[in-house]
């Protein structure tokens, strides 16, 4: 079994941890987080997990390490993983900072590395995929990916407002949007964008609006994304249409084929956004314990996770 450490105690580290008590991959041999109050939050809710007094010696104690702090800090510890010979898996994006995250990635040929996009283990991307395979879409000619939040950040974002709602490392273009531009890349191709813009209305705070047209994989594609113009706290989609026909995935974890009758119908098997993240996270468990052994492992690359990344700060900069 992979002795999996977790750095950052915050909602991705626990949900982490909470997905780790369900299976049998990987082991939480350390958790460590800086926050006091968050470590007194794991003991009273998860009272397995082991606590460590540092990062380093979660790093000690691990196989992996699961790097789930602030993204400003991501650099620091993965530059600690990989010294100490571990395998990485790690929260987008590896930097704040892009030269630091190619030259991180240029640096670390070699070394047992992952990031983590669900969408790597999602049933509903799986679904999305044969379909493609089938040929339900036929030659792929359009694009369209939206985003929309009541409010940013969500409410059970708030105890990470800080650093959420900041334009150095927040932002639902980060957070939300990156997701979809690594589904675009895994499904299509490359990214190349072509246009974008980005209204931060508010001196400090993160943006409210974007829009970018962009290609993937040579397919033109159009991304929108806005804050304060839905009445859900959280709805996407990503909407691919062909020659033979359209498909989709929407609200996370729902895959829909266009029916000739211009109804959305789901593929077999449907599950909700709550059950089948439960099902994601197992999955990248699996994945991470078979990165960590050197094995194939389907998890997104450094690599992917660069190329997001560039494709994300191309359109905050705008």
């Amino acid at each position: 079994m992979t002795r999996l450490g977790i750095i950052g105690a915050g909602i991705m580290g626990e949900r982490l941890m909470r997905a780790a008590e369900l299976q049998d991959a990987v082991q939480v041999t350390g958790v460590w987080d800086p926050s006091p109050a968050a470590m007194q939050r794991v003991a009273a809710e998860l009272p397995a997990m082991p606590h460590r007094d540092s990062a380093a010696a979660v790093i000690e104690a691990a196989d992996c390490v699961y790097v789930a702090s602030p993204p400003a800090t991501h650099l620091a510890h993965a530059r600690a993983i990989a010294a100490a010979g571990k395998a990485l898996f790690c929260e987008k994006p590896l930097s704040v900072d892009l030269a630091e995250a190619g030259a991180f990635m240029a640096a670390s040929s070699g070394m047992r590395a992952a990031v983590n996009f669900p969408f790597a283990s999602s049933a509903a991307v799986a679904q999305l995929r044969s379909w493609v395979a089938d040929g339900a879409v036929g030659t792929p000619q359009r694009l369209a990916i939206t985003v929309g939040f009541t409010a940013w950040p969500r409410k059970w974002q708030h105890d990470a407002a800080s650093w959420l709602d900041g334009p150095a490392q927040g932002g639902f273009t980060r957070e939300v949007v990156s997701h979809f531009l690594f589904l675009a890349l895994r499904m299509l191709g490359p990214i190349e964008l072509e246009s974008a813009s980005a209204a931060f209305p508010e001196r400090g705070r993160s943006e409210q609006a974007i829009r970018a047209t962009l290609t993937a994989g040579g397919v033109p594609a159009t991304l929108v994304g806005e804050v304060g113009k839905t009445r859900r706290e959280d709805t996407n989609s990503f909407t691919l249409t062909g020659s033979a026909g359209s498909i989709r995935l929407r609200d996370w974890a729902t895959a829909e084929r266009l029916d000739p009758a211009g109804q959305w119908l789901p593929g077999p098997d449907p599950v909700d956004h709550q059950r089948a993240r439960t099902l994601v996270l197992r999955r990248q468990l699996e994945a991470v314990a078979r990165m960590t052994r050197g094995e194939a492992h389907g998890l997104a690359t450094l690599q992917d996770a660069y190329d997001v990344q560039r494709a994300v700060e191309a359109i905050l900069v705008s």
